[in-house]
């Protein structure tokens, strides 16, 4: 009897022991998987920390560094996700503009008919373009002549060309101003912070003839003197016309002036919110109760029953 109940027990206990030793034997697969794994992230992290460092350096390496400012974030009417820009300040920016800044600077892809609906009634408009005499031909004759200018006309250049602009500013080229808020890190921010930077240079910089000390621009040393002064100018709306006052609204104008379609791009926006919400509402419903029965189905396999 004896003999037979070892006969038995051999089996099941060989066969308890493969269990055990698969089971340690997975476990210690496991262990090794997991270790590869720690090893993986670390080198993994390591790598990805090191590349972002990486980057991080490159990047400021670029950038103004040292004696040079990075310009301050300033909280603008337009900065909000549905504001709108300030078209009173646009309007006076565009006197800033006219008056001071266009005795250098061109706005060549800004025509008069830009002004119309935003800073300007047409007839406003109409007027400043006619303000201005455009050269214009030929004629029947043949020759160039000149003429008031239209609303399809282009802002007039201060220039004839860029070597005429070198020539007057001392080889400096003063850039056109239409897209300059796009075409600056820190877009209008930089603008204002430049406009109204100018000081004096920290002992021990020297400065060459014709250059001026501003810590916003790269270098510190810019060949435009300050343009910006209080009571530079009258605003036709009777606004204080302080220092500060004229480089906000011309910083305003030259943002508007590089993005005219903010203000149509926020619009649009906002009724895209409002159509996606009222979809994504019909969206819930249809996924909450039309298919809700279909995600919880259940499939199940039943084999038929052999009958012998």
């Amino acid at each position: 009897m004896a003999g037979v109940a070892t006969k038995l027990a051999k089996p099941i206990l060989s066969k308890t022991a493969c269990q055990k030793g698969q089971q340690v034997a997975q476990l210690s697969t496991l262990r090794e998987i997991s270790t590869k794994q720690k090893t993986l992230l670390t080198v993994g992290g390591t790598l990805i920390g090191g590349g972002a460092a990486l980057c991080l350096a490159l990047d400021q390496s670029v950038k103004a560094s040292g004696l040079d400012a990075h310009p301050p974030v300033y909280s603008w009417s337009h900065n909000g996700i549905f504001d709108s820009f300030d078209h009173a300040s646009i309007r006076r920016g565009y006197e800033v503009y006219k008056q001071v800044c266009s005795a250098c600077h061109s706005m060549k892809y800004l025509a008069y008919r830009n002004l119309v609906g935003v800073s300007h009634t047409e007839n406003e408009a109409k007027a400043e373009a006619e303000s201005v005499m455009v050269l214009d031909g030929p004629n029947e004759d043949g020759e160039m002549f000149q003429r008031p200018g239209k609303l399809s006309d282009y802002f007039p250049r201060p220039y004839p060309n860029d070597e005429a602009a070198r020539a007057a500013n001392n080889g400096a080229l003063p850039p056109d101003l239409s897209y300059i808020t796009s075409a600056r890190h820190g877009g209008e921010n930089y603008i204002f912070a430049l406009l109204t930077g100018y000081c004096d240079p920290p002992a021990g910089i020297q400065l060459r003839d014709g250059l001026y000390y501003n810590p916003y621009f790269v270098g510190g040393a810019i060949g435009m003197a300050q343009a910006l002064y209080n009571e530079l100018i009258e605003y036709s709306d009777g606004t204080p016309a302080t220092a500060s006052q004229l480089a906000k609204d011309v910083s305003v104008f030259l943002k508007w002036a590089s993005e005219p379609e903010h203000d149509t791009r926020k619009k649009m926006a906002l009724k895209v919110i409002m159509m996606f919400s009222m979809v994504a509402s019909v969206i819930y419903y249809l996924k909450r109760h039309k298919f809700a029965m279909v995600k919880s189905r259940k499939f199940q396999f039943k084999p038929k029953e052999s009958h012998q």
